[in-house]
C-alpha cells in the first residue's frame, strides 16, 4: 500500500506514530485548501477564548476506531464527508492521541472516563477502579443525578457511570438503548428489530450482568415523557444500534438538558465479524451521526452557543502489513497504528480550523473537562489541554 503504511515494518514505534500524524496533517491540508492552510497550521500560541458560565459538554466516543486508510488517506475521504467538510473546519483537531493502555473497548472507554489507564478484565462486569468524570462533576459542583448521563452499547458498559472508589459514587445515569428495546419487546424480539440488538461483535457469547446505575425502561420513559409504544415504533425505522443510541441521547437533551452527556457509539466494531463492507458502512454512519449530534446541539436553545463537543475513538485497529494482527478486523498487536488515534474539539472558546500536532494521551480528556466545567480531576494521570481548556 502506498504512503507511510508501506514503511510500517521499517519504522520504530515513535516513527510510526509520527508518520500517522503527518498523514492526517497533510491530508487535512489537502482537503481544506491552500487558503485555509495558513490558519490551520499557524505557529501562533493557541489560547482559549472567553467561555459562557453555563457551559455544557458533550463527549462522543466510538469503539474500535477507524484506520487512516478508511478515513484520512485519500482513498478514505469519501467515507467521512461530514467530519471533513462540516466539523473539522470548526474544530481544534489533535492528530496524535496515543493510547498506552489496554486495547479493549470497555476498559479503554473506562480509562477515557477516569483519566487513568484502567487494568481490569475488559469482559468483566465491574466498575472502573478510579473515580469517573461523572463523579468528579457531581461531587465538586453539587450537581443532581439528572445532570449527567451516559448512553452506551450494552456489552459491559453498564458499570461505567460510577467507580468502585468508596469515597466517591453518585455518578452518571447509564442508558443502554439495546437493553431498553429488549425490555420493551416483552413478547420477545421480532425479526424487524434483530439488527438493533447485536450485543458484542468481539466475543458474541459474552453477556454481561445487569448491575450498576442503569435505568430501567419505565423509569426512563417517565423521565423522558416517552411511551414504550413510541419508543418501539421509532426504533423500527432505525438502521443500527448507534442510531438508537443517538435517538435516546437527543431525547435526553430535549427533556433533561444534562450539562455533561457522554455517548459511546459502537457500530464500527462490526469489523470483528470480518466483513469489510459493513465496517466501512459503519464508518460512514458514524460520520453522519457525529454531524447529526452537533446539529442537535445547535438547534437546541439549552445547548446552542454554550456546548463544547469532543469526538474521539477509543483506539485504532491493526495494520494490514503486521503479520501478528488481522488488519481492519482486530486490534490485537498493540502497535503504533492500533494505539494512535485523533480527537476533535469544537464549541465556544475553542479555536476553529486549528491542528495540534503534538502527542497527547486519552488520559488528558478528564482533566481538560475539569478545567472547562470547574471540577478537580484529582486522581487523573492526565493533564489539561491548554489549546481548549
Amino acid at each position: 500500500m502506498p504512503g507511510y503504511m508501506s514503511l510500517r515494518n521499517r519504522l520504530s514505534p515513535r516513527q510510526a506514530v509520527e508518520a500517522v500524524s503527518r498523514n492526517r496533517r497533510d491530508f487535512l491540508r489537502a482537503v481544506t485548501g491552500a487558503g485555509a492552510a495558513t490558519a490551520l497550521f499557524s505557529l501562533a500560541p493557541l489560547r482559549a477564548l472567553a467561555t459562557p458560565r453555563d457551559r455544557k459538554v458533550l463527549v462522543v466516543t466510538f469503539g474500535g476506531g477507524a484506520r487512516d486508510e478508511e478515513t484520512f488517506m485519500p482513498e478514505g475521504q469519501e467515507n467521512i464527508p461530514h467530519l471533513l467538510t462540516e466539523l473539522i473546519p470548526r474544530s481544534t483537531f489533535f492528530t496524535q492521541v496515543v493510547n498506552r493502555g489496554i486495547l479493549g473497548h470497555y476498559v479503554a472507554t473506562a480509562s477515557l472516563a477516569t483519566g487513568v489507564y484502567e487494568t481490569f478484565n475488559n469482559f468483566a462486569a465491574v466498575p472502573p477502579d478510579h473515580p469517573t468524570v461523572f463523579e468528579y462533576f457531581r461531587r465538586d459542583l453539587k450537581r443532581p443525578a439528572t445532570d449527567t448521563w451516559v448512553v452506551a452499547p450494552s456489552n459491559g458498559f453498564n458499570r461505567i457511570g460510577e467507580s468502585g472508589e468508596r469515597s466517591y459514587g453518585h455518578g452518571a445515569g447509564v442508558v443502554l438503548p439495546k437493553r431498553l428495546l429488549t425490555a420493551a419487546l416483552s413478547s420477545g424480539p421480532s425479526v424487524e428489530y434483530e439488527h438493533l440488538l447485536h450485543d458484542n461483535y468481539e466475543t458474541p457469547l459474552y453477556t454481561p450482568e445487569i448491575s450498576g446505575n442503569e435505568f430501567e425502561l419505565q423509569h426512563l420513559a417517565d423521565l423522558l415523557k416517552l411511551s414504550v409504544t413510541d419508543f418501539t415504533t421509532h426504533a423500527r425505522n432505525l438502521a443500527s444500534p448507534d442510531e438508537l443510541s443517538v435517538y435516546v441521547a437527543k431525547e435526553l437533551m430535549h427533556q433533561l438538558a444534562p450539562s455533561l452527556l457522554w455517548i459511546t457509539l459502537h457500530d464500527m466494531d462490526v469489523a470483528h465479524a470480518g466483513c469489510y463492507s459493513l465496517y466501512v458502512e459503519a464508518i460512514q454512519r458514524t460520520d453522519r451521526l457525529c454531524a447529526e449530534i452537533w446539529k442537535a446541539v445547535e438547534s437546541n436553545p439549552e445547548y446552542a452557543g454554550k456546548t463544547t463537543m469532543f469526538i474521539l475513538p477509543d483506539f485504532g485497529r491493526d495494520s494490514d502489513l503486521d503479520s501478528a494482527g488481522n488488519g481492519f478486523q482486530h486490534h490485537r498487536t498493540g502497535d503504533a497504528l492500533s494505539r494512535t488515534t485523533w480527537m476533535m474539539v469544537m464549541g465556544p472558546g475553542v479555536r476553529e480550523n486549528v491542528v495540534v500536532d503534538r502527542a497527547v494521551q486519552p488520559l488528558d480528556l478528564v482533566p481538560t473537562l475539569g478545567s472547562l466545567l470547574g471540577f478537580s480531576a484529582r486522581f487523573s494521570q492526565g493533564h489539561p489541554l491548554p489549546e481548549v481548556a
